[in-house]
């Protein structure tokens, strides 16, 4: 079923409907911290016994499904390293012909710019 103003598109929606004003601070902030969170919780992925990673779903499938393992070709899929430094992932970005550097953020725009809707 699709929703008025609201994309599916390769398992993912884009609700387009959502909107706040520029005087609605808290809605701002919450609609900022929504889109700014990680795809996936740190805290519901975890490896198996035999290697796999398995993602805990957030709410279970209608038909009880509460965890997903990320490979199905029946091969070990195995963590070999977390970079976190930002100077050790500039130089494999580099290395790998990447921008290194991620695109310049567009300035916030004056509230008295922005229309109410």
């Amino acid at each position: 079923m699709t929703r008025p103003l609201c994309a599916n598109a390769h398992g993912f929606s884009l609700p387009a409907g959502v909107r706040c004003a520029a005087e609605q601070r808290s809605d701002l902030e919450h609609l900022c911290r929504y889109l700014t969170r990680p795809a996936i919780a740190n805290e519901r992925l975890s490896v198996n016994y035999a290697g796999q990673v398995v993602l805990k779903l957030k709410t279970s499938y209608r038909d009880g499904t509460s965890h997903l393992v990320s490979c199905g070709c029946g091969g070990k899929l195995k963590i070999i390293a977390a970079i976190e430094e930002p100077a050790v992932i500039e130089c494999i970005l580099t290395r790998l012909g990447l921008a290194a550097q991620p695109p310049p953020r567009t300035p916030a725009r004056r509230v008295d710019l922005v229309q109410a809707a």
